[in-house]
Formats: structure tokens, sequence, C-alpha cells
């Protein structure tokens, strides 16, 4: 469970406040794979996207520990909740991770009330819906999201490109294009001075170091053309 008392700054704060006390000697410390469904309603408007996890199985375990209250070996629904919860709750005040965009401007959210968690084999498993506050119509302007934690503390990845796809009535000139992570010397050199830092290091001014290692997705629309 959330761990009370491990109180830093920035995003590598609420990763450690999160995700508790992870043994690690470089960053990132937790490991993520990513999945996510861009929402479309019936009238082609995106109104949100589902969000899938699997945490890697270190952390799984130390998230997990002292959630099995019946001692039946098995983790139910409700021995979760409570770590849901406290996690959503947490990621709230970061957008969930989820950063998306029309247009260049940041599209608001709603709250998440659809949520929940599962072990199995070793590994658990987070999913959640990011409701947007107004639908947005990808028709009309350039939307993009990436899901990534600033800090690096968290490596978010989607394992290959069937781990993104939309959900309901697309447009059909839309299409969903997963970007590939930067190779360039920028993103190789800031990885290998973060590979090389303690896990209680934080730099001295606020860095985003996540968006070097995003995958943005982005909703692509070609002009309709004229029927004949």
């Amino acid at each position: 469970m959330l761990k009370p008392g491990i109180v830093t700054r920035s995003t590598a704060a609420l990763a450690a406040l999160v995700f508790g006390t992870v043994a690690a000697a470089a960053h990132p410390h937790v490991w993520i794979k990513n999945r996510s469904d861009v929402i479309f309603n019936d009238d082609g408007k995106i109104t949100g996207l589902i969000v899938e996890w699997a945490f890697d199985e270190n952390y799984s375990t130390d998230a997990t520990e002292g959630l099995d209250t019946d001692g039946d070996g098995s983790f139910s629904s409700s021995e979760l909740e409570v770590l849901t919860r406290e996690n959503l709750t947490a990621l709230k005040e970061y957008d969930y991770f989820v950063y998306s965009k029309l247009d260049g401007k940041k599209v608001s959210y709603g709250d998440v009330t659809e949520f929940g968690q599962r072990f199995s084999q070793g590994v658990l498993k987070m999913h959640f819906v990011v409701p947007f506050s107004e639908p947005v119509d990808p028709t009309r302007g350039a939307f993009t999201y990436a899901i990534y934690d600033p800090s690096f503390f968290i490596a978010i990845d989607y394992p290959d490109a069937s781990a993104v796809a939309a959900i309901g009535k697309k447009p059909a000139n839309c299409t969903l294009e997963m970007k590939p992570v930067s190779g360039d010397q920028e993103t190789d050199q800031a990885r290998e001075m973060l590979s090389e830092k303690s896990p209680d290091w934080q730099p001295e001014t606020v860095e985003d170091f996540g968006t070097l290692f995003a995958q943005p997705v982005n909703v692509v629309c070609k002009p309709k053309t004229a029927s004949k």
C-alpha cells in the first residue's frame, strides 16, 4: 500500500509516495507495460482514454504485501480496492500521468470513477478510465496524448503498436499513430545520466525527463474527399 511519510518534491516524490520504497540503484525504479484505448462516442468525438498498466514483478510483490487479509493466497478486488483508490488519488494531481493536447492546448479531465486492479501470475495490473471534461473532435484539430512519469522514476512503455486501439465509432478518415521513443543524442545522454543516479537523487530544478522517453499517440484525421 501507500507508504505514508515518504515526502519529497516533484513527480519523483509522487512516485515514491504512490509506489512505496522500491530497491533500485538507478532511474527508473519501477517498470510498467502500458496499454491505452481511445474512446469515441457516436458522434466520432473522443470522450476519454482507457489506461491499463501491468507492473513489474518486484513492485507487484512490494505493493501487495499484507493485502491478503483473508489468507487465501490470492487478492480479491475488494482487497486491492484501497490500494487502487490511494494510487489514483495521488496520481490525480499529475493528471494520472496522462497528458493530452488538442492543437497544443491541454485537454481537461473529469474525475476517474471507473477503475480496478487484479493480481495474476505474480503481476499486479491496474486499469482506469480518464474521462474528458468535454468531448474532443479530432477532425477539427491535432489531438495527441502521451502517458509517462515526468521524473522518469517510473518507466511506462508500450510493448508494441497493438497496445493502442480505438473503442467506439472512430471516424473512418482517422487513424491512431504511435510514435517511437526518440533515439537522438540528447535522449541517450539523459538515459545514461539517470542510470547513474541513486534512488533518492533529486535534480536541482524541476525537469521533465519522462517526455524524452514517452511514446506519443496521435489521432490523425485526413480531410474527407467530396463524393462524386
